[in-house]
């Protein structure tokens, strides 16, 4: 139902495919290098927080979860569990893959809602501003209060996450024809937490600069992209456009915001002074670099993992009984 209500949005976009043969070559180039250093800064992160010395079982499971995300409906769940599995198949403790990759699904989420702020200053110093723009501004920073909060709470008191760990465990054991009982979820969780806060105290600026680097390179290839079509907008304004888009983007109505990042990013830059055409052909770019090309990348990192594990192993998951990383 959602693909089909922005359908008209996305079949524009992809109809102006024959007019990238006139995007300048130059800022292609730099729209691709920026994407992938982007995706680099990602899977760096996910090696840090699953502590995992393996680049190969990071770059496969992170892609091809990814892949999953942006290709099935209900998307992340099936891509972080893609993921999960992948991780545990190469030996990484199930609970340790668990909890870092919570923690850098949640980190990723602070990095996106703060990216309004830092078009505080020029909105400050009176670039105008539409009004949507305005609260797609305001809409980030309330989310990243939301979201720092959570995660002090989070980090630094016991009881919300026993309480959360036993909620979960109650909801797992209704499952009917579920193989096994989840048991000691809310300790376990407490563990990781304590291990999880404990490598991020001793790695906090890693932590912070590959945040910054994917979610600012990927900014960096929208910009290329709007470059590449000859347009020049104000870069503030298009960050506000790409923040909204990126939050919108999290509501799971079509698998990676399929129809829905190009109808809200279309939107937006045009509000942020881009001429209609340009914003087309300059989503279109975009998307392919951050979106189908990641897919088949997916698809190809997902064969080579096979080729050296094998199928990948049946877990539980964090949700089941504790046991060791798989032989």
């Amino acid at each position: 139902m959602g693909l089909y209500i922005v359908l008209p949005a996305l079949t524009h976009v992809i109809s102006a495919w024959p007019r990238l043969s006139s995007l300048a070559p130059w800022w292609l180039l730099v729209m691709m290098v920026a994407e992938v250093a982007s995706f680099f800064c990602s899977m760096s992160l996910l090696r840090l927080v699953v502590r995992n010395g393996s680049w190969f079982a990071v770059i496969t499971a992170g892609l091809a979860g990814n892949a999953v995300t942006n290709v099935l409906p209900g998307g992340d769940a099936a891509g972080a569990s893609v993921q999960f599995r992948m991780l545990a198949t190469t030996g990484v403790d199930p609970d340790q893959a668990a909890g870092g990759l919570a923690a850098a699904s949640v980190l990723g989420l602070a990095g996106l809602f703060l990216l309004p702020v830092f078009a505080l200053p020029a909105i400050v110093g009176g670039v105008a501003v539409s009004a949507g723009l305005e609260h797609a501004a305001e809409l980030g920073i309330g989310g990243f209060v939301l979201i720092v909060a959570f995660g002090a709470v989070v980090l630094t008191t016991d009881r919300t996450l026993l309480n959360l760990g036993a909620a979960l465990q109650w909801l797992l054991n209704k499952i009917p024809l579920r193989h096994g009982r989840t048991v000691d979820l809310p300790s376990r969780l407490l563990a990781q937490r304590d291990i999880v806060r404990t490598d991020l105290g001793r790695n906090w600026w890693k932590a912070v600069l590959l945040i910054a680097g994917r979610v600012g390179l990927d900014y960096v290839s929208l910009l290329s992209a709007l470059r590449a079509t000859g347009a020049r907008p104000n870069p503030s304004l298009v960050l506000l456009a790409y923040a909204a888009t990126a939050v919108i983007a999290l509501v799971p109505i079509t698998p990676g915001g399929l129809g829905i990042v190009e109808a809200s990013l279309t939107g937006l830059l045009v509000l942020a002074g881009v001429p209609g055409s340009s914003a087309v052909v300059a989503t279109l770019a975009y998307r392919l670099g951050a979106y189908w090309l990641p897919i088949f990348g997916g698809g190809f990192c997902y064969v080579l993992f096979r080729r050296r594990y094998g199928p990948m192993r049946s877990t539980g998951g964090p949700s089941s009984s504790p046991g060791g990383p798989p032989k």
